[in-house]
Protein backbone atom coordinates (compact mmCIF):
# COMPACT_ATOMS: atom_id res chain seq x y z
CA UNK A 1 0.00 0.00 0.00
CA UNK A 2 1.32 3.42 -0.97
CA UNK A 3 1.33 6.26 1.56
CA UNK A 4 0.22 9.71 0.43
CA UNK A 5 0.23 13.22 1.85
CA UNK A 6 -1.79 16.21 0.65
CA UNK A 7 -0.43 19.74 0.93
CA UNK A 8 -3.25 22.27 0.92
CA UNK A 9 -6.73 21.08 1.88
CA UNK A 10 -8.86 23.75 0.29
CA UNK A 11 -11.56 22.71 -2.15
CA UNK A 12 -9.48 20.64 -4.56
CA UNK A 13 -6.95 19.42 -1.98
CA UNK A 14 -9.72 18.06 0.21
CA UNK A 15 -11.11 16.27 -2.86
CA UNK A 16 -7.70 14.68 -3.42
CA UNK A 17 -7.61 13.53 0.20
CA UNK A 18 -11.04 11.90 -0.03
CA UNK A 19 -10.17 10.04 -3.22
CA UNK A 20 -6.89 8.80 -1.78
CA UNK A 21 -8.86 7.41 1.16
CA UNK A 22 -11.24 5.70 -1.26
CA UNK A 23 -8.49 3.88 -3.17
CA UNK A 24 -7.77 0.42 -1.69
CA UNK A 25 -4.10 0.62 -2.70
CA UNK A 26 -3.54 4.00 -1.05
CA UNK A 27 -3.26 5.26 2.50
CA UNK A 28 -3.68 8.92 3.39
CA UNK A 29 -0.92 9.47 5.94
CA UNK A 30 -0.75 13.26 6.33
CA UNK A 31 -2.47 16.51 5.42
CA UNK A 32 -0.97 19.97 5.69
CA UNK A 33 -2.40 23.47 5.46
CA UNK A 34 -1.29 26.87 6.74
CA UNK A 35 -4.86 27.56 7.91
CA UNK A 36 -5.38 25.70 11.23
CA UNK A 37 -9.17 26.00 11.10
CA UNK A 38 -9.36 24.56 7.60
CA UNK A 39 -6.91 21.82 8.58
CA UNK A 40 -9.01 20.86 11.59
CA UNK A 41 -12.22 20.88 9.56
CA UNK A 42 -10.67 18.56 6.98
CA UNK A 43 -9.40 16.26 9.73
CA UNK A 44 -12.86 15.99 11.26
CA UNK A 45 -14.56 15.20 7.95
CA UNK A 46 -11.88 12.74 6.85
CA UNK A 47 -12.38 10.98 10.21
CA UNK A 48 -9.09 9.11 10.32
CA UNK A 49 -7.39 8.74 13.70
CA UNK A 50 -3.97 7.85 12.30
CA UNK A 51 -3.82 10.93 10.09
CA UNK A 52 -0.96 13.36 10.72
CA UNK A 53 -2.16 16.96 10.55
CA UNK A 54 0.28 19.85 10.50
CA UNK A 55 0.71 23.42 9.34
CA UNK A 56 4.42 22.74 8.65
CA UNK A 57 5.24 21.56 5.13
CA UNK A 58 8.78 20.62 6.20
CA UNK A 59 7.35 18.24 8.79
CA UNK A 60 5.57 16.30 6.06
CA UNK A 61 8.78 16.05 4.04
CA UNK A 62 10.45 14.39 7.02
CA UNK A 63 7.89 11.56 7.31
CA UNK A 64 9.81 8.58 5.87
CA UNK A 65 6.70 6.48 5.21
CA UNK A 66 5.16 9.09 2.89
CA UNK A 67 6.02 8.19 -0.70
CA UNK A 68 3.76 10.49 -2.73
CA UNK A 69 2.93 14.12 -2.03
CA UNK A 70 0.03 15.96 -3.68
CA UNK A 71 0.64 19.69 -4.10
CA UNK A 72 -2.73 21.48 -3.98
CA UNK A 73 -1.62 24.93 -2.83
CA UNK A 74 -1.95 28.37 -4.49
CA UNK A 75 -0.55 28.43 -8.01
CA UNK A 76 2.67 30.29 -7.24
CA UNK A 77 3.65 27.67 -4.63
CA UNK A 78 3.38 24.69 -6.98
CA UNK A 79 6.95 24.99 -8.26
CA UNK A 80 8.87 25.56 -4.99
CA UNK A 81 6.88 22.97 -3.06
CA UNK A 82 7.16 20.39 -5.84
CA UNK A 83 10.92 20.89 -6.04
CA UNK A 84 11.27 20.62 -2.26
CA UNK A 85 9.25 17.40 -2.18
CA UNK A 86 11.22 15.85 -5.05
CA UNK A 87 14.49 16.81 -3.36
CA UNK A 88 13.19 15.09 -0.21
CA UNK A 89 12.85 11.86 -2.19
CA UNK A 90 9.08 11.92 -2.74
CA UNK A 91 7.08 11.39 -5.90
CA UNK A 92 4.86 14.41 -6.59
CA UNK A 93 1.35 14.89 -7.94
CA UNK A 94 1.03 18.58 -8.85
CA UNK A 95 -2.37 20.18 -9.37
CA UNK A 96 -2.97 22.51 -12.29
CA UNK A 97 -1.46 24.76 -13.33
CA UNK A 98 1.91 23.03 -13.15
CA UNK A 99 3.52 26.44 -12.54
CA UNK A 100 3.20 30.06 -13.61
CA UNK A 101 6.18 30.02 -15.99
CA UNK A 102 8.07 27.59 -18.19
CA UNK A 103 11.21 28.51 -16.27
CA UNK A 104 9.65 27.09 -13.11
CA UNK A 105 8.46 24.04 -15.07
CA UNK A 106 12.02 23.40 -16.22
CA UNK A 107 13.26 23.52 -12.62
CA UNK A 108 10.55 21.06 -11.56
CA UNK A 109 11.40 18.64 -14.37
CA UNK A 110 15.10 18.87 -13.51
CA UNK A 111 14.38 18.09 -9.85
CA UNK A 112 12.39 15.00 -10.83
CA UNK A 113 15.19 13.76 -13.09
CA UNK A 114 17.96 14.53 -10.60
CA UNK A 115 16.17 12.64 -7.83
CA UNK A 116 14.89 9.80 -10.03
CA UNK A 117 11.31 10.50 -8.93
CA UNK A 118 8.03 10.80 -10.80
CA UNK A 119 6.35 14.14 -11.39
CA UNK A 120 2.64 13.71 -12.20
CA UNK A 121 0.74 16.77 -13.44
CA UNK A 122 -3.02 16.69 -12.89
CA UNK A 123 -4.92 16.78 -16.20
CA UNK A 124 -8.03 14.85 -15.22
CA UNK A 125 -10.10 16.03 -18.17
CA UNK A 126 -8.10 13.76 -20.47
CA UNK A 127 -10.06 10.91 -18.84
CA UNK A 128 -13.40 12.48 -19.81
CA UNK A 129 -15.15 9.79 -21.95
CA UNK A 130 -16.11 12.36 -24.57
CA UNK A 131 -12.55 13.60 -24.85
CA UNK A 132 -11.37 9.99 -25.06
CA UNK A 133 -13.84 9.30 -27.90
CA UNK A 134 -12.70 12.33 -29.90
CA UNK A 135 -9.03 11.54 -29.26
CA UNK A 136 -9.55 8.00 -30.58
CA UNK A 137 -11.32 9.42 -33.63
CA UNK A 138 -8.40 11.74 -34.33
CA UNK A 139 -5.86 8.94 -33.92
CA UNK A 140 -7.74 7.14 -36.71
CA UNK A 141 -7.71 10.39 -38.74
CA UNK A 142 -11.48 10.15 -38.75
CA UNK A 143 -12.01 13.89 -39.21
CA UNK A 144 -9.55 14.07 -42.08
CA UNK A 145 -7.73 17.39 -42.37
CA UNK A 146 -8.60 19.60 -39.39
CA UNK A 147 -9.08 23.14 -40.66
CA UNK A 148 -10.74 24.95 -37.75
CA UNK A 149 -11.07 24.57 -33.97
CA UNK A 150 -13.14 26.72 -31.61
CA UNK A 151 -12.81 26.68 -27.82
CA UNK A 152 -15.44 28.54 -25.78
CA UNK A 153 -15.09 28.95 -22.01
CA UNK A 154 -17.85 31.07 -20.50
CA UNK A 155 -17.92 30.55 -16.74
CA UNK A 156 -19.13 32.43 -13.69
CA UNK A 157 -16.69 33.53 -11.00
CA UNK A 158 -18.30 36.35 -9.03
CA UNK A 159 -16.71 38.78 -6.59
CA UNK A 160 -17.48 36.50 -3.64
CA UNK A 161 -15.35 33.76 -5.21
CA UNK A 162 -12.33 36.07 -5.16
CA UNK A 163 -12.80 37.28 -1.59
CA UNK A 164 -11.76 34.00 0.00
CA UNK A 165 -9.10 32.67 -0.15
CA UNK A 166 -7.20 35.91 -0.64
CA UNK A 167 -4.69 34.57 -3.19
CA UNK A 168 -7.36 34.28 -5.85
CA UNK A 169 -7.37 37.13 -8.32
CA UNK A 170 -3.82 38.24 -7.56
CA UNK A 171 -1.32 38.39 -10.40
CA UNK A 172 1.53 37.01 -8.28
CA UNK A 173 -0.26 34.03 -6.73
CA UNK A 174 -3.12 33.28 -9.14
CA UNK A 175 -1.56 34.30 -12.45
CA UNK A 176 -4.70 34.81 -14.53
CA UNK A 177 -7.79 33.10 -15.91
CA UNK A 178 -5.85 30.97 -18.39
CA UNK A 179 -3.86 29.44 -15.53
CA UNK A 180 -6.61 28.97 -12.96
CA UNK A 181 -9.97 28.58 -14.70
CA UNK A 182 -9.14 27.51 -18.22
CA UNK A 183 -5.82 25.66 -18.26
CA UNK A 184 -7.77 22.39 -18.51
CA UNK A 185 -9.44 23.58 -21.72
CA UNK A 186 -6.10 24.65 -23.15
CA UNK A 187 -4.77 21.23 -22.18
CA UNK A 188 -7.56 19.49 -24.08
CA UNK A 189 -6.92 21.76 -27.07
CA UNK A 190 -3.25 20.71 -27.01
CA UNK A 191 -4.12 17.06 -26.34
CA UNK A 192 -6.40 16.88 -29.38
CA UNK A 193 -4.65 19.14 -31.90
CA UNK A 194 -1.02 19.44 -30.80
CA UNK A 195 1.16 22.50 -30.41
CA UNK A 196 0.21 25.87 -31.85
CA UNK A 197 1.42 29.42 -32.28
CA UNK A 198 -0.64 32.35 -31.03
CA UNK A 199 -1.07 34.98 -33.72
CA UNK A 200 -2.99 37.58 -31.74
CA UNK A 201 -4.96 38.12 -28.58
CA UNK A 202 -7.06 40.64 -26.74
CA UNK A 203 -8.08 40.64 -23.07
CA UNK A 204 -10.03 42.99 -20.83
CA UNK A 205 -11.39 43.27 -17.32
CA UNK A 206 -15.05 44.02 -17.97
CA UNK A 207 -16.84 43.14 -14.72
CA UNK A 208 -14.23 42.33 -12.04
CA UNK A 209 -12.32 45.61 -11.73
CA UNK A 210 -12.57 45.62 -7.94
CA UNK A 211 -11.84 41.96 -7.28
CA UNK A 212 -9.00 40.80 -9.56
CA UNK A 213 -5.68 42.16 -10.83
CA UNK A 214 -5.93 40.74 -14.35
CA UNK A 215 -8.31 40.05 -17.22
CA UNK A 216 -11.75 38.46 -16.88
CA UNK A 217 -12.45 37.94 -20.60
CA UNK A 218 -10.76 37.81 -23.96
CA UNK A 219 -10.13 36.06 -27.26
CA UNK A 220 -7.12 34.51 -28.99
CA UNK A 221 -6.31 33.48 -32.55
CA UNK A 222 -3.91 30.56 -32.95
CA UNK A 223 -2.59 28.32 -35.72
CA UNK A 224 -1.79 24.65 -35.13
CA UNK A 225 1.63 23.34 -36.12
CA UNK A 226 0.65 19.95 -37.50
CA UNK A 227 -2.38 20.72 -39.66
CA UNK A 228 -2.21 24.52 -39.88
CA UNK A 229 -5.74 24.72 -38.47
CA UNK A 230 -7.20 28.06 -37.46
CA UNK A 231 -7.97 28.02 -33.72
CA UNK A 232 -9.98 30.54 -31.73
CA UNK A 233 -10.15 30.55 -27.94
CA UNK A 234 -12.84 32.69 -26.31
CA UNK A 235 -13.13 33.01 -22.53
CA UNK A 236 -15.09 34.90 -19.91
CA UNK A 237 -15.57 34.47 -16.15
CA UNK A 238 -18.48 36.90 -16.09
CA UNK A 239 -21.23 34.65 -17.45
CA UNK A 240 -24.43 35.64 -15.67
CA UNK A 241 -25.47 33.54 -12.68
CA UNK A 242 -23.66 30.28 -13.44
CA UNK A 243 -21.25 28.56 -15.78
CA UNK A 244 -22.69 28.87 -19.27
CA UNK A 245 -20.44 26.87 -21.59
CA UNK A 246 -17.19 24.93 -21.77
CA UNK A 247 -16.83 23.54 -25.27
CA UNK A 248 -14.48 22.55 -28.07
CA UNK A 249 -15.52 22.25 -31.72
CA UNK A 250 -13.42 20.59 -34.41
CA UNK A 251 -14.17 21.01 -38.11
CA UNK A 252 -12.45 18.68 -40.56
CA UNK A 253 -12.62 17.55 -44.17
CA UNK A 254 -14.36 14.30 -43.17
CA UNK A 255 -16.59 15.48 -40.35
CA UNK A 256 -17.23 17.76 -37.40
CA UNK A 257 -17.67 17.24 -33.67
CA UNK A 258 -18.49 19.43 -30.69
CA UNK A 259 -18.09 18.55 -27.02
CA UNK A 260 -20.12 21.07 -25.06
CA UNK A 261 -22.21 21.62 -21.98
CA UNK A 262 -20.90 23.63 -19.07
CA UNK A 263 -17.69 21.64 -18.68
CA UNK A 264 -17.18 19.35 -21.71
CA UNK A 265 -19.94 17.04 -20.47
CA UNK A 266 -22.26 16.73 -23.48
CA UNK A 267 -21.74 15.55 -27.04
CA UNK A 268 -23.47 18.40 -28.85
CA UNK A 269 -22.58 17.48 -32.42
CA UNK A 270 -21.12 14.46 -34.22
CA UNK A 271 -21.32 14.08 -37.98
CA UNK A 272 -18.36 12.08 -39.25
CA UNK A 273 -17.94 10.13 -42.48
CA UNK A 274 -17.80 6.36 -41.73
CA UNK A 275 -17.84 6.89 -37.96
CA UNK A 276 -21.31 6.78 -36.32
CA UNK A 277 -21.99 8.78 -33.19
CA UNK A 278 -20.70 6.81 -30.18
CA UNK A 279 -22.99 5.65 -27.41
CA UNK A 280 -21.73 7.38 -24.29
CA UNK A 281 -24.58 7.20 -21.82
CA UNK A 282 -22.21 7.02 -18.84
CA UNK A 283 -21.27 10.64 -19.33
CA UNK A 284 -24.68 11.68 -18.00
CA UNK A 285 -23.78 10.39 -14.55
CA UNK A 286 -20.50 12.29 -14.38
CA UNK A 287 -20.57 15.66 -12.69
CA UNK A 288 -18.26 18.62 -12.29
CA UNK A 289 -16.36 19.26 -9.09
CA UNK A 290 -19.03 21.06 -7.04
CA UNK A 291 -17.76 23.53 -4.45
CA UNK A 292 -21.13 24.88 -3.39
CA UNK A 293 -20.97 28.46 -4.64
CA UNK A 294 -19.33 27.48 -7.92
CA UNK A 295 -18.49 24.48 -10.11
CA UNK A 296 -15.23 23.48 -11.76
CA UNK A 297 -14.17 20.93 -14.35
CA UNK A 298 -15.30 17.32 -14.56
CA UNK A 299 -14.26 15.19 -11.59
CA UNK A 300 -11.88 12.45 -12.73
CA UNK A 301 -9.22 12.78 -10.04
CA UNK A 302 -9.78 9.17 -9.00
CA UNK A 303 -8.29 8.14 -12.34
CA UNK A 304 -5.28 10.37 -11.72
CA UNK A 305 -4.63 8.54 -8.45
CA UNK A 306 -5.11 5.17 -10.17
CA UNK A 307 -2.50 6.16 -12.76
CA UNK A 308 -0.05 7.15 -10.00
CA UNK A 309 -0.40 3.75 -8.34
CA UNK A 310 -0.31 1.80 -11.61
CA UNK A 311 2.80 3.70 -12.72
CA UNK A 312 4.61 3.01 -9.45
CA UNK A 313 3.65 -0.67 -9.73
CA UNK A 314 4.96 -0.82 -13.29
CA UNK A 315 1.52 -1.57 -14.73
CA UNK A 316 1.23 1.69 -16.68
CA UNK A 317 3.17 4.70 -17.86
CA UNK A 318 2.68 8.16 -16.42
CA UNK A 319 -0.34 9.81 -18.08
CA UNK A 320 0.85 13.43 -17.93
CA UNK A 321 4.43 14.03 -16.87
CA UNK A 322 6.29 17.27 -16.32
CA UNK A 323 7.25 17.65 -19.96
CA UNK A 324 3.61 17.33 -21.00
CA UNK A 325 2.51 19.74 -18.28
CA UNK A 326 5.14 22.25 -19.40
CA UNK A 327 3.66 22.35 -22.92
CA UNK A 328 0.43 23.79 -21.53
CA UNK A 329 2.26 26.52 -19.62
CA UNK A 330 4.28 27.29 -22.75
CA UNK A 331 1.08 27.66 -24.77
CA UNK A 332 -0.45 29.93 -22.11
CA UNK A 333 2.70 32.07 -22.17
CA UNK A 334 2.41 32.37 -25.95
CA UNK A 335 -1.19 33.51 -25.60
CA UNK A 336 -0.42 36.15 -22.98
CA UNK A 337 2.60 37.38 -24.98
CA UNK A 338 0.35 37.90 -28.01
CA UNK A 339 -1.65 40.43 -26.00
CA UNK A 340 1.47 42.44 -25.21
CA UNK A 341 2.48 42.78 -28.86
Amino acid sequence: MFQFAVIGVGNIGFRHAQLIQANPSAQLSAICDVNPARLNEAHVVLNQNSLVTTTDFEEVLQIPEVQIIHICTPNNLHAPMTIAALNAGKHVVCEKPMALSTRDCDAMIAAALNNNKYLFVVKQNRYNPLVVAVKQLLLKQGLGQIHQVVVNCFWNRNDAYYQKPSWRGTKKQDGGCLFTQFSHFIDILYYLTGDADCLSGYVQNATHQHSIEFEDSGAFLLKSHEQQAVITVNFNIGAFGQNMEGSITLLGSEGAVKIGGQYLNTLDYWLVNNYPKPELQTIVQQQANDYGSYKGSMSNHDKVIENVIDTLLGRATIATNGTEGRKIIELIEKMYRSVAR
